[in-house]
């Protein structure tokens, strides 16, 4: 149990106590004395049913033993109850019945139930009242409190060890955990350190990884937000929110703060509705004069992951305050090596497997995808009963990360078949027959996605600069598919469809970023 409930629940067994206690006094016990008139009261004493009689304040309880069996109201005295006894025949003292006079006492059970019971529960009304007023000021004065979450560096969870396939990046940036460690260093220089470091790349490059690494790295709290948890319905609320995480921030320097998709409050002032009054602006100003305002002697390092840096303020990007751009880039051939044996780590790989094989079948997969790929062949080879991970799963889950999940129960005529099966062996035909052309790794006309058949293509290398024939000849391998249709049936079918979408996204590239001459015949 949380300590945080242990006030609730105290207050909750108390009712409880008091409704038991309640009900024990006002129920009816079994056993209780049979209550009689005197005159009966006085007959059963003498039949010998009743040895000993207490009288206590306007009642007379006889007992025979330890049994206490009949009881009576009585208004008179003692001497005249002697007197009525004796009228009657029986003894009282010596050799008769014996008689006990109690006192009048308070009876502090009846007081406790009848005071203390409805104080207790009015108490308990207000305590709830006024904490649930006292919750909702708090909510109140807590919405301007920064949502940042504050990792510990005792312990750290992420290093330099666990960031692969980005070497230059963590180079990079060894200084900055190097000025956490020992900032002194660099001051007796007069160097100072940037208060700013932009993590740029695309999606799943481990961008926000690398920042936890650096954290573990220099062993200091690592605070983290997003960028959209600044903004609110309310005009002031994110830039409240943005001075209270550097507040906190520095009570707990030398630390690290990182802004996840700072893209989401970071945008280009002036673009959008509102003006200067819209919140996201607000926020963004107070982003900027915190990372201004800072001392010199404040050990804080911001940094920042976005993956479109071209959308974002140039007042954040200038030096002084993002002064370091760090690019993440997709890792090529060793890197995505290096980040299979980071995930691989742990797991019983078959015998044959070689990481290398499967880093060259990956081309354009970020680390993300890699350590997808990993986690779906560890499922693959478990649905398939095994005892290690095979080259035939993790082929299978780099198919499923690319294209998607087999769909063989999918019902396709068989004219549609053969249709696939000459559409996808275009695509081979053509990709085999052309020099500069990828080479085809796999042909498939079971549906994946939204794909009715697929052919995989796996490159010789990773490419960076591409020539005039590349590109020809992939377009000729995206268009070769709907050419078999024509020439094998004599009509084509919207099978084509994602191959005319690629070959026009890669057309429209050709003429509009990288030049529109060629485009031009003859060139």
């Amino acid at each position: 149990m949380k300590p945080k409930s242990w006030p609730n629940s105290l207050v909750y067994l108390l009712l409880l106590v008091v409704i038991v206690a309640t009900v024990f006094v006002f129920l009816p016990r079994s056993g209780s004395p049979q209550k009689v008139g005197i005159t009966e009261f006085i007959t059963y004493i003498k039949q010998g049913e009743i040895d000993h009689i207490v009288q206590k304040e306007n009642t007379l309880t006889g007992s025979y033993g330890e049994e206490e069996r009949y009881t009576a109201d009585y208004y008179g005295t003692t001497n005249d109850l002697v007197a009525i006894l004796s009228d009657n025949g029986v003894n009282v003292g010596e050799g008769g019945i014996s008689l006990d006079v109690k006192a009048s006492g308070i009876d502090w059970g009846m007081i406790a139930l009848q005071i203390l019971l409805p104080i207790m529960l009015i108490g308990a009304l207000f305590y709830f009242l006024f904490r649930s007023a006292r919750g909702a000021g708090t909510q109140a004065f807590n919405f301007g409190k920064s949502r940042a979450r504050l990792s510990s560096g005792n312990k750290p969870t992420v290093t330099f060890a666990d960031v692969a396939g980005t070497e230059e990046a963590k180079e990079e940036v060894q200084e900055v955990v190097d000025f956490l460690k020992s900032p002194q260093k660099f001051r007796t220089l007069g160097a100072r350190i940037p208060r700013g470091v932009l993590l740029v790349g695309p999606p799943g490059t481990g961008k926000t990884l690398l920042a936890k690494a650096i954290a573990g790295e220099a062993n200091v709290p690592f605070y983290s937000i997003s960028g959209s948890e600044f903004v609110e319905m309310f005009v002031g609320v994110g830039a409240a929110r943005v001075r209270d995480l550097f507040e906190q921030a520095k009570r707990n320097s030398p630390c690290i703060v990182f802004m996840d998709e700072i893209d989401a409050v970071g945008r280009h002032r002036g673009a959008g509705l509102g003006g200067g009054h819209d919140e996201r602006e607000q926020t963004l100003n107070q982003i900027l004069s915190e990372m201004d305002g800072f001392d010199t002697n404040t050990n804080i390092i911001v940094l920042a992951a976005t993956n479109r840096p071209d959308i974002l303020d140039p007042a954040l990007l200038r030096p002084g305050r993002f002064d370091r751009h760090i690019v993440v880039d997709l890792p090529d051939i060793n890197g995505r090596k290096a980040i299979l044996e980071v995930h691989a780590k742990g797991m019983s790989l078959a015998k044959e497997v070689t990481l290398e094989t499967v880093a060259k079948g990956t081309p354009g997969f970020s680390g993300a995808d890699l350590a997808s790929l990993i986690n779906e062949a560890a499922i693959l080879a478990a649905r398939r009963n095994r005892k290690d991970i095979s080259l035939k799963e993790l082929e299978d889950a780099a198919d499923r990360v690319i294209a998607g999940p087999e769909k063989k129960s999918r019902v396709i005529i068989q004219k549609e078949k053969e249709i696939i099966a000459y559409h996808e062996s275009g695509h081979a035909l053509t990709a085999r027959m052309l020099p500069n052309a990828d080479p085809v790794h796999k042909v498939s006309i079971i549906a994946r996605g939204v794909m009715g058949g697929w052919t995989r293509f796996l490159p010789t290398e990773d490419h960076y600069l591409w020539s005039r024939s590349q590109f020809d000849d992939r377009l000729a391998v995206s268009l070769g598919g709907r050419v078999a249709e024509e020439i094998s049936f004599g009509e084509i079918t919207t099978g084509a469809q994602n191959d005319l979408s690629e070959a026009t996204k890669l057309a429209r590239k050709m003429v509009t970023e990288y030049g529109g001459d060629w485009w031009q015949p003859g060139q």
